[in-house]
């Protein structure tokens, strides 16, 4: 897997990569901050929104374009249409 490869799969494939030796550690990454009890107890499990199915129709190198960065382009889309939404929200405060 090179880096930069996102891919889904379970614990179980993680746990099997892991033992062939696929997945690395970098030794020289940061150490990030140790999260304290008060932290967790704070913590709020925050679900997902759900999707809306819509039928949408854009110009077709639009959807060629984005088809072609790889699997995922749909949620791609809806990140940059949600930029250009809260871009707006923020000119309107």
């Amino acid at each position: 897997m090179k880096d930069g490869d996102i891919r889904k799969g379970s614990l179980d494939s993680l746990r099997e990569m892991r033992g062939r030796g696929e997945l690395h550690h970098d030794a020289d990454a940061p150490e990030g901050p140790e999260l304290s009890a008060e932290f967790w107890q704070k913590a709020v499990l925050k679900e997902p929104e759900s999707k809306k199915p819509i039928s949408l129709r854009v110009d077709r190198d639009v959807l060629d374009w984005f088809k072609s960065q790889g699997e995922g382009y749909q949620t791609r889309m809806n990140a940059v249409l949600r930029a250009y939404m809260e871009s707006f929200a923020q000119r309107d405060r």
